[in-house]
């Protein structure tokens, strides 16, 4: 049998500690029968689907940006080891280890929920953000279009959104992004954390390619849709030298603006963070926690608001610096016109769409 705790293929967490919910938890342990000559086993992902009531979701915090966004999807398998979401998946009894990224829930009623919420008399439009907890383009998207059902509904409603991804997945809807993009109805955001692919593969192991993002970039942009690039997360001493060359690459295919956040580690990324680190690069796992510790006020994390998301201390504001030179430099500070929400025309709750598994959801 493989080693109980050898990395597995194709995945970004090295473990699976249990939830901090739950009342037991779990360690994998080699029974010594091992002899090293078996093939480690691939993990097989799960996708369940999540009887939800409402699909939007409120929030109140000072510095994302947006008050309500759209989770068509819970968990990811991009498997990325960085990934703030992963702490969610314990509110389910599930580890934000390798569950987070093997055992998903989709929303299979979303495009109904929708239709129903900005229906109601009492709703007041504004800007929807989708995929603010993990990607809206799961690889399973392509045949459940649970996304597609969101984009359709805001289509039919001329209802503005933002989204960001870092899956080439997005280009399938062109049809749709490109219109409203085209009648400041949509705006798009693509994730590059490095131009390294050899990195990429083992830091966000099942997303696509850099190459293939800014693709997504210049055939989106192409497609008149305002697209920014989203260099996030900066993690000091391992990607943070890329900041340059990856904005002049995305600005080189089309992108009009930029937005960077430091490396966050809440709750239990941190020791998975740690660990993936130990595994993936060894040489430089001590100096990377030392600096990210530097921009944190010498803790591994600092969840106060406004220090979240961009660090503080003199490695932060040179990294905020350096981001601001090279926006100005590379011309990603061209403002993009705010999203009209003039248009938008409330739905018929008539209109509800039917769930992937028929009118009885069953």
């Amino acid at each position: 049998m493989a080693q109980a705790n050898a990395p597995k293929r194709g995945r970004g967490a090295q473990s699976n500690a249990s939830g901090r919910f739950e009342a037991l938890s779990r360690e994998p342990l080699d029974d010594g029968w091992n002899d090293g000559g078996l093939a480690i086993p691939t993990l097989a992902t799960t996708l369940t689907p999540e009887r939800s009531r409402t699909i939007i979701t409120r929030n109140q915090s000072p510095d994302v940006g947006f008050d309500r966004s759209i989770n068509p999807y819970r968990g990811c398998e991009h498997g990325c080891i960085y990934c703030y979401a992963r702490p969610a998946h314990a509110y389910v009894g599930l580890s934000p280890g390798l569950d987070f990224e093997s055992k998903l829930f989709f929303k299979p009623e979303a495009g109904r929920l929708l239709t129903r919420e900005i229906s109601s008399p009492s709703y007041r439009v504004g800007v929807i953000h989708i995929g603010g907890n993990t990607d809206p383009y799961q690889p399973a998207e392509r045949r459940l279009r649970v996304t597609r059902q969101i984009l359709e509904v805001l289509e039919r409603a001329a209802h503005p959104f933002s989204i960001i991804t870092k899956s080439a997945l997005i280009l399938r809807d062109c049809d749709l992004l490109g219109p409203m993009g085209r009648a400041r109805l949509a705006r798009v955001a693509v994730s590059i954390t490095t131009l390294d692919r050899r990195l990429a593969r083992v830091m966000e192991p099942r997303a696509a390619t850099p190459e293939r993002r800014l693709a997504a970039i210049s055939t989106l942009s192409a497609a008149g849709i305002p697209v920014s690039v989203m260099f996030a997360p900066v993690i000091p001493g391992l990607n943070d030298h890329e900041l340059e060359a990856v904005l002049e690459r995305a600005a080189q295919a089309g992108a009009a603006n930029g937005g960077y956040v430091a490396l966050r580690l809440p709750r239990e990324i941190k020791d998975l963070f740690r660990e993936w680190l130990e595994a993936a690069v060894p040489d430089r796992a001590k100096r990377v926690m030392s600096l990210v510790r530097q921009m944190r006020g010498g803790r591994d994390y600092d969840p106060e608001w406004g220090k979240r998301m961009k660090g503080e201390g003199p490695l932060a504001e040179m990294l905020g610096r350096r981001f601001a030179i090279a926006k100005r430099r590379f011309g990603l500070d061209r403002p993009i016109a705010p999203l009209d929400l003039s248009q938008f025309r409330r739905p018929s709750a008539s209109g509800d769409q039917p769930d992937l598994f028929g009118a009885s959801g069953s």
